[in-house]
């Protein structure tokens, strides 16, 4: 009887300890961007879904921005292509774009049937509906890709319109030019312009990867909390290398230009989103300003 009495205790405590941050962040807009091997695995995603639909039923504002990379290469060689990337970025001409597009939007539905398998009504939207994301072409290092896109403006009324009458968004990073040419968007940029746009109180990157590390062959030496600053010196000190190094200047130009705070989460672990927000402790690497107190990992 005690011990039963025991666990009903534990998850009275836990109610308890993410009551300050539900107080804290009730109706305040979350960017999450959706990505990596949590897209991949059907119970991850579910999980995914789940904690993002919790969120919204205790107060908070979503917005889901989801990539796709992993499911693009594979649509892309089933029809007899080849994906080839640049620098990180993928290589998109006329045909691969249209590929990228309709799988995107296949992405882009299945969540939003996720969501409302659990009660909340969700809204899939890419970045051409309403002129949410306008874009010109991006070069890699002087080099022409194709069709991948680099935000120059971002109208989020569409989303405020669709938060406001209670829907979760779930945007495709899809855009146009200004001749209403169709272009991919990296969704870690499109997340990033989306949350600096809405004036979103937080930013949440879920990743491969636990967070960011001191040193990135130390896997001891994980970051809880790191201000811009201190962030930017990580950087030139040349300890952060590979996919993080834009990720975490997506991170900090978010924090610079008023998201409160930027997460990077490792999507691997169930219900890594609700365990960062809502304890104490979190699990991943929160960045902060400069001037932000440290609400996390007191």
């Amino acid at each position: 009887m005690e011990e039963k009495m025991n666990k009903y205790l534990e998850k009275a405590n836990v109610l308890i300890e993410a009551l300050p941050y539900i107080q804290r962040f009730n109706r305040k807009i979350i960017v999450v961007k959706y990505g990596g091997s949590a897209m991949a695995d059907e119970e991850l995603k579910k999980k995914v879904i789940a904690d993002v639909v919790l969120l919204k039923l205790v107060g908070f504002k979503p917005i889901i921005v989801h990539g796709g990379g992993k499911e693009i290469s594979r649509w892309v060689e089933k029809v007899g292509m080849k994906p080839q990337f640049i620098n990180g970025l993928r290589v998109t001409d006329a045909e691969t774009m249209e590929v990228a597009e309709m799988v995107l939007n296949k992405v882009n539905k299945e969540l939003v049937c996720h969501v409302q398998e659990l009660g909340v009504k969700g809204a899939g939207i890419s970045g051409k509906d309403g002129g949410l994301l306008k874009v010109k072409k991006r070069y890699s290092n002087g080099e022409d890709i194709g069709f991948v896109g680099e935000i120059t403006e971002v109208n989020p009324q569409i989303l405020l319109d669709l938060i406001e009458k209670d829907f979760l968004p779930i945007v495709c990073p899809i855009g146009l030019d200004d001749e209403y040419n169709t272009y991919n968007i990296n969704a870690d940029d499109a997340a990033c312009a989306i949350a600096k746009a809405v004036g979103a109180e937080k930013l949440a990157f879920l990743t491969d990867i636990e967070g960011v590390y001191r040193d990135k062959d130390d896997p001891d030496s994980l970051i809880s909390e790191i201000t811009v600053s201190e962030a930017k010196e990580l950087i030139d000190s040349g300890y952060i290398g590979g996919g993080m190094l834009p990720k975490l200047g997506n991170c900090i130009d978010a924090v610079e230009n008023g998201v409160s705070r930027v997460h990077i989460l490792d999507g691997r672990i169930p219900h890594f989103l609700l365990l960062e927000i809502f304890t104490n402790k979190g699990i991943g690497t929160a960045i902060i300003g400069d001037e932000e107190s440290r609400f996390h990992h007191e």
